[in-house]
């Protein structure tokens, strides 16, 4: 056993010598990080709203057993006390979700169970987290905490005082969500059991439930459960509404140390059973485990390898890197049953399925991310939304366990199956996830349906746009969440991108007439522009433009933003877009002013927090880059499309420093790891403009060199990665704008590269500058327009 205060002292040097690295010398260039894993900071992201979470959890795994203070992420690292760990967090949401099952260490007799009550003060000068691994010391009870996990499982260690009276709560009737019912039994004396039945995300009307089973590494001298705020000792079992609880308590007089492993399941207790035996036996070995967790995490981000730079901006990067893979997540047992969408308990046959999918955000550059460094999950992620589709019978929007909740707007998971169709990860099921994206996108679910689906499909079929003006309930179908009819122009504009997508499916599955619908309904972005403005703008159902009208807030017909951050959302058609803004130079002169470009040149990092940023939930303020949010986040690559590739690297260099490795180092909400995508790639020089696209654009690395392992697919295709390398000698904040490209020794005059280009490795070099050169700018270096009329795309240049 060891003591608590050997324990602070490992912790203190440890954080010594990371903050010795991160610190260093003031500008000092790093070494290639040994170790990835000691450059990641969870608590980035952990306050002003990044909504991340600083616990332990594998890579993608069913649990992320973390601290709960309070807040929409779980964990605000400005408040000052913990109620609990509880086994499930999403990293970077919007609205309070998941935190089931709170574990509390106390001491003294257990009499008043109202978390508010029994939270303990802590110190963040006695705290640590580092991939796979948690720990802090509670002041109200002078306990050390700590935690780890594996897939299924999430691993407490207490060490108490020594006392009689060591007490482990177990809270199923609180949640960072609302709980409806829950159950919990005391089984023998090891043993706690139970559910929880919790939903309303972000005031959807979503439901799910949780199974668990809990042992101890030795038994229990009492326990007793709760309802309410009655608390009967002897107790065995309680259930129910409203809160509920068990509680069991350890003689810590001479072994202070109690370990707890929780196994989760989707499906039962008998799932969570097998998910605990398999996963970890009979070993209570919290050492192990962790060491085990931590050799994954340095496996999965040693995928790339960067030097240069500060290590500070080593650590961000790292960070980010981390942040993309913990989501989506395992929604199946080790036997490979899961819960569907109809209620029902299947059995996944050729996959592992997965869960939670913020696709409004994730379909931009986290599946991309994914598909790059972990194509064997983004297939089995591709695999798991079509089951939904089979299952439920529909396809989501933001599915969160088996249940859809509704929220956001648009058509986000056409892109995201249409991606991952183009990089061949659809293999067997291509038919059948295309008769579910066309039935999607042409019709709306049945009135039985819990899914809204695309709701303004009719009026946008009709009309070519969805109207404003339109009543839920009335003239849309509504059923929770959000709806399309309250955004009609943020959804007219992403049907017509999703739109445009599918018809490239369409066509590289011969089904012709569906390709040429879908091609042009993918122009239908231009009904919304009035050209009296230059502007998107909302249109009534008789044609009318929407009178007054200030493109900056837009009557929030846009969802999360203006008619200013939505002018760039054509990804299948920037050279149209083009067009309509008056041609390559207007459209450079429109970027200019969106970015306050001249600001960025002197002071890039204030120019972001000023000029860019209002508040993390400020959608409607300015019409100026909103770098919190999705719809514009690659508008910065627009440049592209303008001739001006120099400066796409001035805005995202701007960007970058809104990434700090501070616990306000994040912006905006990370959303399931999609603003740590962005900068991921981003700081590798590359970029997904347009989901499905094939292509990436081509812009200025952040760091000198990059070492990138291209995942492999293994026995589900035919792909075997392969290493790329980037290489940008001298880059810097200075030296950032690109004098030429080659890949493979072949100059590069485009912007952009075929997804094939990189796909199996290969050797991406950049020379740069101080200054701007000439590289990009010429007719025909642009990305292609992959839904322009006549344009030809990525497959056939």
């Amino acid at each position: 056993m060891r003591t608590r205060a050997a324990r602070a002292v490992t912790s203190v040097a440890a954080a010594v010598l990371l903050l010795g690295g991160l610190l260093g010398p003031p500008g000092a260039a790093a070494a290639p990080a040994a170790e990835p894993a000691s450059l990641v900071n969870p608590f980035v992201g952990t306050q002003n709203f990044g909504n991340t979470f600083p616990g332990a959890s594998t890579p993608f795994g069913m649990v992320q057993v973390s601290p709960d203070t309070g807040g929409q992420g779980g964990y605000d690292y400005a408040q000052n006390t913990i109620y609990g760990f509880s086994q499930t967090h999403l990293s970077g949401v919007g609205c309070g979700v998941a935190g089931e099952l709170p574990l509390m260490p106390t001491t003294g007799p257990v009499t008043d169970v109202n978390p508010e009550h029994y939270r303990s003060g802590y110190s963040h000068d006695d705290e640590e987290a580092t991939p796979g691994y948690y720990r802090v010391g509670l002041t109200s009870y002078d306990v050390d905490a700590e935690l780890t996990a594996t897939e299924r499982t999430g691993w407490q260690r207490y060490t108490f005082p020594a006392t009689g009276a060591a007490n482990v709560l177990f809270n199923t009737g609180k949640a960072n969500q609302k709980v409806f019912d829950s159950e919990v039994r005391v089984v023998g004396d090891r043993t706690v059991e139970g559910r929880v039945r919790a939903g309303n995300f972000c005031a959807g009307k979503d439901e799910h439930t949780v199974y668990f089973t809990a042992t101890f590494d030795r038994p229990f001298a009492s326990y007793g459960t709760w309802r309410g705020t009655t608390a009967t000792p002897g107790s065995r079992e309680a259930a129910g509404e409203g809160g509920n609880g068990a509680w069991a308590t350890f003689d810590a007089t001479a072994d202070r140390d109690v370990v707890v492993k929780v196994g989760l399941s989707y499906t039962g207790l008998d799932g969570a059973r097998k998910n605990l035996a398999a996963e970890t036996g009979d070993s209570y070995d919290f050492d192990a485990t962790r060491a085990k967790l931590r050799d994954t995490w340095e496996r999965q981000l040693d995928s790339v390898r960067i030097g240069g730079d500060t290590q500070e901006r080593q650590s961000a990067f790292y960070t980010a890197l981390y942040h993309a893979q913990l989501h989506p997540n395992l929604a199946g047992d080790v036997d490979g049953r899961y819960t569907g969408f109809d209620g029902r308990t299947h059995t996944a046959t050729g996959y592992t399925p997965y869960q939670n999918f913020s696709l409004w955000d994730t379909y931009r550059p986290q599946n991309q991310l994914l598909e790059l460094l972990q194509p064997r999950v983004a297939r089995d992620v591709a695999l798991s939304v079509v089951g939904i589709g089979r299952d439920g019978g529909w396809l989501p929007r933001w599915a969160l366990a088996e249940s859809e909740t509704n929220i956001m707007t648009g058509d986000p998971v056409t892109p995201f199956l249409v991606e991952a169709w183009s990089k061949g990860l659809l293999a067997g099921h291509e038919e059948e996830a295309y008769a579910l994206l066309k039935r999607n996108a042409t019709t709306t679910p049945p009135a039985d349906s819990p899914y809204n689906g695309r709701s303004g499909v009719d009026y946008y079929r009709r009309l070519g746009y969805v109207p404003s003006g339109l009543k839920l309930g009335e003239d849309c179908a509504h059923k929770g969440g959000d709806n399309d009819c309250v955004h009609p122009a943020s959804a007219t504009l992403e049907y017509s991108a999703a739109d445009a997508a599918l018809a490239l499916m369409a066509r590289g599955l011969g089904h012709r007439a569906d390709a040429r619908m879908f091609a042009e309904r993918g122009q239908w972005y231009r009904k919304l522009w009035d050209p009296s403005i230059a502007q998107f703008r909302p249109r009534t159902a008789d044609g009318a433009w929407v009178t007054p009208y200030d493109p900056v807030e837009a009557g929030r017909q846009f969802h999360e933003g203006g008619a200013y951050q939505y002018q760039w959302l054509v990804p299948q058609d920037p050279a149209g877009l083009v067009g309509l803004m008056g041609g390559r130079r207007a459209t450079e002169r429109r970027l200019d002013s969106f970015f306050a470009y001249d600001k960025l040149l002197t002071d890039p990092a204030g120019t972001a927090r000023r000029d860019w940023i209002s508040a993390p939930y400020d959608y409607y303020g300015k019409p100026t880059y909103n770098p919190n949010n999705e719809p514009d986040l690659h508008a910065p690559y627009m440049y592209l499309w303008a001739g001006a590739p120099a400066k796409t690297a001035t805005v995202v260099r701007a960007a970058m420093t809104l990434f700090t490795t501070g616990p306000d180092g994040m912006t905006g909400n990370d959303d399931l790891g999609t603003m740590s995508a962005w900068y991921v790639f981003s700081s590798l020089g590359l970029y997904p403009t347009m989901s499905g696209g094939d292509f990436l654009a081509v812009s200025s690395p952040q760091f000198e060199s990059a070492i990138i392992r291209i995942g492999s697919i293994g026995r589900y295709g035919s792909r075997q990665g392969g290493t790329l390398t980037v290489n940008a000698p001298g880059a810097s904040d200075e030296r950032r704008y690109v004098r030429g490209v080659s890949l493979d020794g072949r100059d590069l005059a485009r912007t952009w590269l075929p997804w094939s280009a990189v796909a199996h490795g290969g050797s991406l070099v950049h020379r740069l500058g101080t200054e701007p050169g000439s590289w990009g700018t010429g007719p025909g270096a642009e990305p292609p327009s992959v839904g322009g009329a006549g344009r030809r795309g990525p497959d056939v240049v």
